[in-house]
């Protein structure tokens, strides 16, 4: 049965219930990294950068990801924590844009997910000074060799740097495909209690 193109096929009510429906479709249909989502970022002034990361976590209290907190966007991040996310699915083509605020997880949640990862993953992260200069790669591999042998017999210890963060949204928007460039998108922003939404013209 062909859908009414004179109706909307992005449903209003709860963007996050939303969120979850198109996610679980996405983890089905994408070939690699359907949790990647690019992290738009920008500094106290203004200035902005974007970058892909992956999704770790999300549900009704935001969307979670991890990374080196010295590097670009965590400096970012912790001078202006303005942040947006976009999750684009092209097996589907959907994309969703998220806007919100940044905070930093609880130290237990961030050592739970640091050593879940693989032990080598663990050890990159101890050797990276993520985002700034090096000479050449062979001082970062003899880093983490460094890292293996300090280490070795017992538990990658997670560096205070190395967190996680988590946007809690303010702003959600729906992007549908539809034939002729005459697509499907719907905004949602918070309001106190729930969610106020609209179409956009596409």
């Amino acid at each position: 049965m062909m859908s009414d193109p004179a109706t909307s096929e992005i449903p209003s009510g709860d963007p996050f219930a939303l969120f979850s429906a198109w996610f679980a479709e996405a983890r089905k249909s994408e070939i690699n990294d359907s949790n990647a989502m690019a992290l738009a970022t920008a500094t106290s002034d203004g200035a902005p950068s974007v970058r892909m990361v992956l999704l770790k976590g999300h549900g009704a209290d935001g969307f979670t990801f991890y990374t080196n907190a010295h590097s670009r966007k965590g400096q970012e991040i912790r001078g202006n924590a303005q942040a947006a996310l976009l999750f684009h699915w092209k097996s589907l083509r959907r994309q969703i844009r998220i806007e919100g605020t940044l905070t930093e997880v609880d130290a237990a949640t961030a050592d739970a997910y640091f050593h879940s990862r693989s032990r080598d993953s663990q050890l990159g992260a101890v050797a990276s000074d993520q985002s700034r200069p090096m000479a050449d790669r062979s001082t970062f591999l003899d880093r983490f060799a460094a890292a293996e042998a300090r280490f070795a017999g017992g538990a990658v210890q997670r560096p205070a740097h190395w967190t996680g963060f988590q946007l809690v949204p303010q702003a959600f928007e729906f992007w549908l495909d539809r034939p002729n460039r005459l697509h499907d998108r719907r905004r949602f922003e918070r309001e106190s209690p729930g969610w106020a939404d609209t179409l956009l013209y596409p």
